[in-house]
């Protein structure tokens, strides 16, 4: 047993880097969907500057300079140069870092569990976190790279883990609209309200509501705002082996809402039992005009994957 696992560490050493994947069935009716995937890759590195790659949680990307940032639930910060035309064209990892405090000590083990990122309208890279809820600003192109600057106040509803359904159901998402600021949503409903009705909140105080799928335990995973001002939700339904591993990509409508609820439009249903060879998909980023990058969780396990899945939304 212990060869066989010193064999399989020593083949994912050898095949460090990044490879072709699919993701799609065989027999789908590509028509059908909202979305065209436009290419698919696997992330396979053990390290990078001595950091172990694992437990992708979410993405930003930096247009300007072509950076791809990659945040871990573990507290750890990746870039990659990034380039994205029809298909990706460079993706490279270039370094790797530990978020840090203020002063440059490490966060405690229950603090550093960074689930969203995303980039503002002036390029800060903001950091949430789910156990301890906070949202950060962090250095991302200087020589304090993953370090803390500053924390944002969030709304009252969101400060504490005794709202939650459980310390591991906190803030999960992030995303920065240009109207409304900074834009966060809760893996799942708060105590008390209908497990089927999801939130985002801005911190100025502002919400938006809307159902969550019909899967079993359908819970958001990422946030993303698109090129209209709406946003684009990913939803992930998992309740065993046995059963079908749900990834949903939706449009939720926030210019439309009636009586605190806004419609949505499914654009995606990935449905492992019926033929998507989905993963653990936690991350969304814009890298273009209706185009996204969405990325898988391994889990930290040698048996899943990071997937990097380019697609973009079509227009009609």
């Amino acid at each position: 047993m212990k060869i066989l696992f010193v064999v399989l560490i020593l083949g994912q050493m050898l095949a460090a880097g990044v490879f072709g994947a699919n993701i799609v069935p065989q027999k789908i009716d590509k028509e059908k969907l909202w979305i065209r995937i436009l290419d698919q890759k696997e992330l396979s590195f053990l390290e990078i500057d001595d950091v172990k790659f694992s437990e992708i949680s979410d993405l930003a990307y930096d247009k300007k300079v072509k950076s791809l940032f990659m945040v871990s639930d573990e507290g750890k910060l990746f870039e990659f140069k990034a380039v994205f035309a029809d298909k990706i064209k460079r993706l490279k990892p270039q370094r790797a870092g530990r978020l840090l405090k203020k002063n440059g000590k490490k966060f405690k083990k229950w603090r550093r569990d960074s689930e969203g990122m995303t980039l503002d309208g002036k390029g800060r890279l903001l950091i949430s976190f789910e156990e301890k809820p906070k949202i950060g600003w962090f250095h991302k192109n200087s020589d304090k790279y993953g370090r803390l600057i500053k924390k944002y106040k969030l709304p009252k509803k969101l400060r504490s883990m005794k709202r939650f359904r459980s310390k591991n159901k906190g803030m999960e998402a992030l995303a920065w609209h240009p109207r409304y600021g900074i834009l966060t949503a809760l893996e799942y409903p708060p105590k008390g309200v209908d497990k089927k009705r999801q939130s985002i909140y801005a911190l100025s105080g502002k919400e938006w509501h809307f159902k969550a799928e019909p899967e079993m335990n359908s819970a958001i995973s990422a946030i993303e705002v698109m090129d209209d001002g709406n946003i684009l939700v990913l939803e992930r339904s998992f309740t065993g082996y046995m059963n079908p591993f749900v990834v949903t990509l939706k449009k939720v409508y926030i210019d439309r809402c009636k009586k605190g609820m806004c419609p949505a439009k499914v654009l995606a249903k990935m449905n492992s039992h019926k033929g998507w060879d989905v993963d653990n998909f936690e991350g969304l980023a814009k890298v273009g005009k209706h185009r996204y990058v969405m990325i898988s969780d391994d889990n930290d396990n040698f048996f899943q994957k990071t997937l990097l899945i380019y697609f973009k939304v079509k227009e009609k």
